[in-house]
């Protein structure tokens, strides 16, 4: 790989300091492409031939507005060069596996492919390396399929509150593992890795959006680490461990005059000679599950022989049956079981609503077809029989009527439950459909009342009979009475009808209400919950610190002891020697107890 030279000029008071540094490849926004075949395509060969590779991209506030651009440019093509390698070279029993990570600021980490946001931790194991316990894994079968659960966990990462997604670093991890003796029941199995950090912060002390964990791990390199943090320790294990690291460092033209670009190089050029310890990652895991088992009848024979009140054999006994469910976990058939129940059940959170209106609009169509179909039949019935016996034909077009009206309040139903989108439109459809019942039922009333009074002066024409007489007033008196009769009969049905709009009114306001009650009471279920775990990991992360602190605090008293121990000897063998001086009358003890 070719080596491209830096110079950066760094003015101070009175002279100029100049300080080169030596990268192995230099790019722009035009030609990002470009560093591909040359550091990239090295990094996914290494790992389809079972090495570890990590991928490191910083850049502080320069990082936020390339993200789009490197998504694109760096993680798409890395992700589609790696599956293809890795398909073309393993032609039998392949698993292939995404994780996403996100860190906060202080530190904490969450599993975003997590249902249930379990607790994470960091476990050494004698044969696997450095894991990370209760982490979620899904099983993914193309570079497309990897691709969209990093961006979907992107989108997740970015939809933090306020500006602490900018200060949010991630880790997407890609885990390839492959059978070497494929013919064979138990075979030896073949494991990389293909790590992704995302690592927000500035190189500088003085940037306002934090220090990049990337400086920490720098420092602590040369030091024995201090916490079990999750982060400064995968960052340290992929910069001096057993992995083959490449880093990408986003600068900002402009920015070459303020602190934050000379801290980059400096920090890129201080990664760049770190050293790497990779080796082809292999295991057999029944030899090593069998070995584990072996050791833990061996401690428990140690401790039956010794006592079982000896704690060291007690923590012992632990970690090796925590190193034997270890390897149990890593079964194939386990992790594709748990990568499909994580599938089921984040797709059913996202789509409950969806297979409900569908089946909605199913029963509906379906519905409105069956409705159709008996109208249709009840027309050309009615076509060909014509004209016969009156009760029938009566029938007939009662019936016509209704199926008409039903096929009309199916097609409304139809059409405003596909219009609608919660449960306030469903309320407005229900009023609107009981106005309109009750505004037929009033020109039906209006109708047959207009029919009467034309009747009633039909009647009163064919009589011939004078209005001011006795009789003719009782005839008049006598159709007048039957109008308001049919008046308040039509009052009567329509107070009635209004009267059952309201109950069955009443009746989706008090659904409503129950439904919204009960969803807003699952959202403080949820907020309570989430309450109660961030309360969790704060009285965690304190008594981790109180923890810290108090081993610290031993540790120091025990070290003063120790001193104040070693001095009190000193004077002791020091007072001995000037005893032994003085009887022999040697003249040089008296000159150093003057000197005392």
């Amino acid at each position: 790989m070719a080596t491209v030279n830096m110079n950066a000029a760094m003015c101070e008071a009175a002279d100029k300091e100049v300080k080169s540094f030596s990268f192995d490849h230099v790019v722009t926004v035009d030609n990002i492409q470009s560093f591909h075949p040359e550091l990239l395509q090295p990094l996914t060969e290494s790992i389809s031939g079972g090495y570890n590779g990590a991928l490191l991209i910083c850049g502080g506030a320069s990082l936020e507005n390339m993200t789009p651009l490197i998504d694109h440019s760096i993680i798409k093509q890395v992700l589609t060069d790696l599956f293809s390698r890795v398909l073309s070279q393993v032609k039998e029993e392949l698993f292939i596996s995404v994780s996403f990570l996100q860190f906060y600021p202080d530190g904490s980490a969450v599993d975003l492919l997590s249902p249930n946001r379990e607790t994470l931790k960091r476990v050494a194991h004698p044969v696997l390396g450095s894991l990370i316990g209760g982490l979620c894994e899904v099983c993914v079968c193309s570079a497309e399929e990897a691709y969209t659960l990093y961006e979907t966990c992107r989108d997740t990462l970015k939809a933090n509150p306020g500006s602490i997604s900018s200060r949010c670093s991630s880790l997407f991890s890609v885990a390839v593992e492959w059978k070497l003796h494929p013919e064979e029941v138990e075979s030896d199995v073949c494991r990389s890795r293909l790590q992704l950090f995302s690592l927000a912060g500035g190189a500088s002390r003085t940037d306002l959006r934090g220090v990049s964990p990337l400086v920490k791990v720098v420092e602590e390199t040369q030091m024995k680490p201090t916490s079990d943090k999750i982060l400064p320790s995968l960052l340290k294990d992929a910069l001096t461990g057993n992995s083959r690291a490449v880093l990408v460092y986003c600068l900002h033209p402009q920015g070459v005059l303020d602190d934050e670009t000379p801290s980059a190089l400096a920090l890129a050029q201080t990664v760049r000679s770190l050293v790497t310890k990779a080796s082809v990652n292999r295991w057999f895991p029944r030899a090593t599950e069998q070995m584990i088992r072996d050791s833990i009848v061996d401690q428990r024979a140690v401790m039956m022989s010794q006592g079982e009140n000896d704690v060291h054999n007690t923590i012992r006994l632990a970690e090796l049956t925590q190193n034997l469910q270890i390897v149990k976990d890593q079964s194939w058939e386990k992790r594709r079981e748990e990568s499909k129940k994580i599938k089921d059940k984040t797709q059913s959170c996202r789509t409950p609503s969806i297979h409900l209106h569908s089946r909605d609009s199913r029963e509906s169509t379906n519905n409105m077809k069956h409705l159709q179909t008996q109208l249709k039949q009840e027309m050309e019935k009615h076509i060909r029989e014509g004209k016969g016996n009156v009760e029938k034909v009566q029938e007939r077009v009662a019936r016509i009527q209704q199926l008409r009206e039903a096929l009309r309040e199916e097609t409304l139903k139809n059409g405003a439950s596909t219009e609608k989108s919660d449960l306030c439109q469903q309320s407005e459809l229900e009023y609107s459909k009981a106005q309109e019942r009750r505004t037929q039922l009033k020109e039906d009333h209006a109708r047959l009342i207009q029919e009467e009074v034309e009747k009633m002066e039909r009647d009163l024409a064919q009589e011939q009979l004078p209005t001011e007489g006795p009789r003719g007033e009782l005839l008049v008196l006598s159709g007048e009475r039957r109008v308001l009769v049919l008046q308040m009969e039509a009052l009567r049905d329509e107070a009635q009808q209004a009267e059952t709009d309201l109950q069955n009114l009443y009746q989706k306001h008090q659904t409503e209400l129950h439904c919204l009650r009960e969803e807003s009471l699952q959202v403080f279920r949820v907020f309570r919950q989430v309450c109660e775990e961030q309360r969790r990991m704060s009285e965690d992360r304190y008594r981790s610190v109180l923890l810290e602190a108090v081993q610290d605090a031993v540790y120091l008293s025990a070290q003063n002891q120790q001193l104040q121990a070693d001095n009190r000897q000193l004077r002791k063998a020091l007072g001995e020697l000037k005893d032994t001086l003085a009887v022999r009358g040697d003249p040089t003890a008296e000159l150093s107890s003057q000197l005392q």
